[in-house]
């Protein structure tokens, strides 16, 4: 804009040093009341009448820049009748382009800071969406683990009379349970295959409350060891199978577990015996499905990734795991 001043004025009576100095000195002064403007925005935002204050700063900054100019140009060439008489013709021009200016720039600092705060303000929302959604993931993996551990304390207190050596078993393995359930609180995600180690020994535990009733048929195919699903998903499946499969019987039961990669999912399918004439009633697919279910939503925010089904006298449920951008999750 100086260089443009200097250009338009080049026709003025007025010497080349005069001229250089007005445009360098309207210019300048410009140029540091514009910064005090764009501060002004960072740090002071007005959430009502925006337009309107617009309009008054603009009018107030161009007020005293054209004021700050006066003064400090009447200083310099206060000896120059010439030049003053060409500043004070010029005071109108002067005070409509600084006016147009100002309000431009108070406008665009305006929206851009807003612009600014939208962004932090939805960066905040989100990251307290993401924490209520952690919260809620690790109450979800942490009611899970009490039902399971009293089961399997009462079942040490019955085989403390009768058989010592079977109930020191058991607290062994659940010592071995618990430890790698701490472990596992600190990561979301593992392996299939870390997984499956993990529920082996949830399974050993349950072989020796039930003993020679519960047997198992745990097949993995060898392109999904590697893929991923959320830590400690597949335990409460699998206590679910066991509770409607052996809780209303007294013979063998087979708990029959199969994970394999589909497409870009890894899918395991949990599948237990199930009489509905002796069972249980089902209210919707119990606790421990609901939660895999809560859990998978929150994750993938889909409804469709666990499924239940009864086919003549077997239960079966399905968990879909996509494995598109589980590290980013």
């Amino acid at each position: 804009m100086s260089i443009i001043h200097l250009y338009i004025i080049m026709d003025e009576k007025l010497s080349m040093s005069e001229k250089i100095t007005d445009s360098i000195i309207n210019y300048g002064l410009l140029a540091c009341i514009s910064i005090l403007i764009t501060n002004n925005m960072r740090y002071y935002l007005p959430r009502s009448e925006k337009y309107f204050y617009v309009l008054i700063i603009s009018v107030a900054v161009t007020g005293i820049w054209l004021w700050v100019t006066k003064i400090t140009l009447d200083f310099i060439f206060r000896n120059d009748i010439n030049y003053i008489k060409y500043q004070y013709n010029t005071l109108g021009i002067r005070f409509g382009i600084s006016l147009f200016s100002f309000g431009c720039l108070t406008m665009i600092s305006l929206l851009w800071y807003t612009q600014e705060e939208q962004k932090r303000m939805n960066e905040h929302t989100e990251e307290a969406k993401q924490m209520a959604k952690d919260a809620e993931l690790y109450k979800l993996r942490q009611q899970l683990q009490p039902h399971f551990l009293f089961n399997s304390l009462n079942s040490i207190s019955a085989l403390t009379g009768t058989q010592p050596e079977k109930a020191r078993h058991m607290i062994f393995q659940l010592s071995e349970f618990l430890r790698g359930t701490l472990k596992k609180d600190e990561k979301q995600w593992n392996t299939l295959e870390e997984e499956m180690q993990y529920l082996e020994l949830y399974l050993e535990i349950e072989k020796v409350r039930f003993g020679h009733r519960l047997q198992t048929n745990i097949f993995c195919d060898e392109d999904a060891v590697l893929l991923q699903l959320p830590s400690m998903l597949l335990q409460p499946v699998v206590e679910n199978a066991i509770k409607f499969g052996l809780y209303d019987t007294t013979g063998e039961v087979l708990i029959k577990v199969e994970a394999k990669k589909e497409d870009d999912s890894l899918k395991v399918v949990v599948e237990n015996p199930f009489d509905p004439e002796t069972a249980q009633p089902l209210k919707g697919t119990g606790f421990g499905l609901a939660s895999i279910q809560r859990r998978l939503f929150l994750l993938f925010a889909r409804q469709d990734l666990l499924k239940t089904q009864k086919e003549d006298s077997r239960f079966i449920t399905t968990i879909l795991i996509p494995q598109k951008n589980n590290q980013s999750i």
